[in-house]
């Protein structure tokens, strides 16, 4: 039965599948683990990011297409949601509306870079991403009219995901401490049932004959085009796919947060991370979407708290309390991302399943 769910893509290697059970359950109870305002704040990123980066994986680890607008197509589900929350009001109605409206334009857009573009060269088809992205960054933040401009949308949602909103007057007793089942506790599982089935839907889409033609093409596209497979119709239809789980990612951002800006969904930034994501969890595998956002933001999340404590910690010893200010947590950032490449350079997943391929070649013989 799980193997079914799971389109028979097992993790073939107990280290990956224990820690893929104990990160989903994490994730799963998080209001109930972590009842801090910050560390749900941070699982709902880690969920919104699992499904924007598996969405991501399909183009560049299954198919070998390197976009970079993939960030833009993230902030049109963002802005779908706002823009028709803010024009029709606080109804799933207007919440509706700005998801099939969003993803009707991404499927238009995606389509269009996908059959003008990707003719191309993949460096040339890269640029060509960046420069469609930076163009919409660029409208998003001129058009205040209808996107806020510079300062965004602010926005309010039905009555069940607004504040105030709770299941129950008194908190529940939860394992470490009171959790209280108000409005950001029923938008969490909404997102977390969103994710769960995105990904179930893009492990059956990656398992199917369509995504193995896929890493056919990504593996060699001249063979596959030889054997009769129309290329650029696969890389097309990749590239819409993989449009529509990001604007839906994007749609589920702007429900969580209720404002959305340029800077929110749209910026560069999210794109560098989303790659840095990938490396860390290994390209071509969806499950490296899972390890690689929580080991990520995680980090991105708590690592200014942790050199702080250890700065504490080694205070009145020279140098090292200046290296462990927390200003300086992107220098760990990326010592620790040089770190992980080095020790995994096929990503989490890759390096769990070599060794335990190696592990069962060795017994066999």
């Amino acid at each position: 039965m799980l193997s079914r769910l799971l389109s028979h893509d097992l993790p073939r290697s107990r280290w990956l599948a224990i820690l893929l059970v104990l990160l989903v359950l994490g994730l799963a109870f998080a209001p109930f683990l972590f009842p801090g305002v910050k560390a749900l704040n941070v699982a709902a990123k880690v969920l919104i990011f699992i499904a924007l980066v598996v969405s991501f994986d399909l183009l560049l680890g299954y198919t070998g297409i390197v976009s970079f607008a993939h960030t833009m197509f993230f902030g049109i589900g963002a802005y779908g949601i706002a823009i028709s929350a803010n024009a029709m009001g606080p109804t799933w109605w207007a919440l509706l509306v700005g998801a099939i409206g969003a993803l009707l334009l991404s499927l238009l857009l995606s389509l269009l870079i996908g059959l003008f573009s990707l003719r191309v060269r993949a460096i040339f088809f890269a640029m060509i991403t960046l420069a469609v992205a930076s163009a919409f960054l660029t409208l998003a933040s001129q058009l205040s009219d209808i996107t806020g401009g510079e300062d965004g949308l602010t926005f309010r949602l039905p009555e069940l995901l607004s504040p105030g909103f709770a299941l129950m007057e008194d908190d529940f007793e939860g394992p470490f401490g009171p959790v209280t089942l108000n409005d950001r506790f029923i938008t969490y599982y909404l997102l977390f049932a969103s994710v769960v089935a995105m990904f179930l839907v893009m492990l059956r889409i990656v398992n199917s004959p369509f995504g193995r033609v896929l890493q056919a093409i990504r593996e060699n596209d001249f063979r596959a085009e030889a054997l009769g497979y129309r290329v650029v119709v696969y890389r097309t239809l990749s590239n819409v796919i993989a449009a529509s789980f990001a604007t839906l990612a994007g749609c589920l951002l702007a429900l969580w947060l209720r404002y959305n800006g340029p800077d929110t969904s749209l910026s560069f930034e999210i794109m560098l991370d989303i790659l840095l994501i990938v490396v860390i969890g290994g390209m071509g595998t969806l499950y490296g979407a899972i390890i690689g956002s929580v080991v990520f933001l995680v980090a991105q999340s708590y690592l200014q708290d942790l050199l702080r404590w250890l700065g504490g910690l080694f205070e009145g010893l020279p140098l090292l309390p200046a290296l462990l200010t927390p200003d300086r947590w992107l220098l760990w950032l990326g010592l620790l991302f040089v770190l992980s490449v080095y020790h995994f350079p096929t990503g989490v997943v890759g390096k769990l399943r070599e060794r335990a391929l190696a592990k069962a070649t060795k017994e066999s013989t």
